[in-house]
């Protein structure tokens, strides 16, 4: 387990911008499975820092191990994963979108049914677990953790039917949200997507033909890592059971518009994988274009704000012919600081994180290349320092729509009063972060990087609420909490 008393760079760094969703994978029939689910989570732990875990099957018993930290401190010991026997494993990185980051929340969750054990890695959120927790309390469920995950396990547990995959569609109708599941019984791995598709789960192969096991993992750059194939994307409302007779689909929900996360290729997804058919890579780059077509400006350089910012800033650069330069630096060495988080050290976060590349900007007109502004603090201390660097100009140029709502759905997002699109318009952001000038992406500039011709107000093709406000799944959280307050506002009058 992980020393608690370390501080993540997320501490460091104030929590400016987008947090990962989480990562799921898992395995069925594969030699070694808890050391190939460990490789998989290794290739999605961008999707999640907090915690990983890992649930094994040994044919006869379940064998869990988790863990506060990354993958390689929970499952970079041999031990460890010689304590998950079995060909079937499943498992999960996660970033908290609700609950604690305490060993109780983190996942896989597990626990002992009438019909056999049961594991579950749930990447998204729910939007009526709040209101669903309550009434199973009030029906006497007791609840081991505070995550809304733990939510498809009572559900489950208070099922009336037989079987486990019957049970488990009586609990997904019961819910509302985003989410895709990995989850395992004694007979069974199974992968579910929500009736949206708000949030990513592919099939792979493993092996030969015949002789080979099945792969469910968050992303495709998880299939490269373990040496499998991809298949197929999980469809919106399917679920995929993998048991020794092979594949099977169900689909128990009416067919929904598909609302995929459209930040999965502004930000959240590795370039190297496929999402929904498409290269985030390249995807990435025509964003850079259209961004370049929209918003030109004069200068000496486009450079990226490493990671996320460098296809859209290459995009960018070979559209508007202005060249392409490493102007910022990644220090790829601050996962984990030992430094006590004072006030004065977590002013330096950036500084920890990006260092200038000082005679390529030194004299220079720079745009800057990044993919989102949620607070703006970060922003404003890169733009600081470029400028110390000796920038004569910096411009930005951001490759996502300007965030002025928050995400629900399973992103760890500000509320909304802290996003500073909400309540600034982009001249007065550009004053705040100190920039010549400040340009985003239009929303129809995004929908066409991604192969439409634009957003249709109708029939959007992706989620995109935390840009338009446009929430495509009901809240009845949001209400209920809201309901309350006024109820509670009430009766202190």
């Amino acid at each position: 387990m992980a020393d608690p008393t370390q501080v993540t760079f997320r501490e460091a760094d104030e929590e400016d911008g987008f947090h990962e969703e989480c990562g799921v994978f898992g395995v069925w029939q594969v030699p070694d499975a808890a050391a190939v689910t460990a490789l998989g989570l290794h290739a999605l732990q961008h999707r999640g820092q907090e915690s990983a875990g890992i649930v094994s099957h040994d044919g006869t018993k379940f064998h869990s191990h988790r863990g506060l930290g990354s993958v390689g401190d929970n499952f970079g010991d041999q031990k460890v994963i010689d304590r998950l026997p079995g060909r079937i494993a499943i498992g999960h990185n996660r970033y908290a979108t609700t609950g604690d980051t305490v060993l109780r929340n983190v996942q896989p969750l597990y626990a002992d049914f009438e019909f056999g054990g049961f594991a579950v890695a749930h990447n998204g959120n729910l939007t009526n677990a709040h209101v669903l927790r309550r009434a199973l309390v009030r029906r006497g469920c007791l609840f081991q953790s505070t995550t809304d995950s733990e939510v498809f396990i009572q559900l489950i547990a208070i099922s009336l039917y037989s079987t486990v995959v019957d049970r488990l569609i009586d609990a997904l109708k019961q819910v509302i949200g985003a989410y895709s599941l990995v989850a395992l019984s004694e007979h069974a791995m199974m992968g579910i997507r929500d009736p949206m598709g708000v949030r990513p789960l592919i099939l792979g192969r493993i092996g030969t033909e015949g002789t080979g096991g099945w792969v469910l993992a968050s992303e495709t750059c998880a299939l490269d890592i373990v040496g499998a194939d991809f298949v197929r994307d999980v469809e919106p409302g399917e679920i995929v059971v993998i048991d020794d007779q092979g594949v099977h689909s169900i689909r128990p929900f009416a067919k929904l518009p598909e609302r995929f996360c459209v930040f999965e290729y502004i930000y959240f997804a590795r370039p190297s994988s496929l999402m929904e058919g498409t290269s985030v890579y390249e995807a990435r780059k025509r964003i850079g274009r259209e961004l370049a077509i929209e918003s030109a400006v004069d200068a000496d350089l486009v450079v990226p704000v490493p990671d996320s910012g460098v296809p859209a800033a290459m995009g960018y650069a070979v559209e508007s012919g202005i060249p392409f330069e490493l102007g910022i630096i990644r220090n790829q060495y601050i996962g984990r600081t030992f430094i006590e988080p004072s006030d004065h050290i977590r002013h330096l976060g950036v500084k920890l994180k990006h260092s200038p590349n000082r005679p390529i900007l030194k004299g220079k007109r720079v745009i800057l290349v990044d993919d989102s502004i949620v607070r703006g603090t970060t922003s404003k201390k890169i733009v600081e320092m470029v400028r110390a660097a000796g920038a004569t100009e910096v411009h930005m140029r951001i490759s996502s729509p300007p965030t002025t709502h928050s995400c629900f759905y399973g992103i760890d997002t500000p509320e909304r009063s802290q996003l500073l699109a909400s309540s600034h318009t982009v001249a007065q952001m550009a004053e705040v972060i100190g920039v010549d000038s400040l340009a985003f992406v239009s929303i129809d500039g995004l929908y066409r990087a991604l192969g439409k011709s634009g957003r249709d107000a109708e029939q959007p093709f992706y989620c995109d609420a935390c840009l338009t406000g446009d929430y495509p799944i009901a809240l009845p959280d949001q209400a209920d909490n809201a309901d309350r307050q006024l109820s509670l506002l009430a009766e202190i009058k």
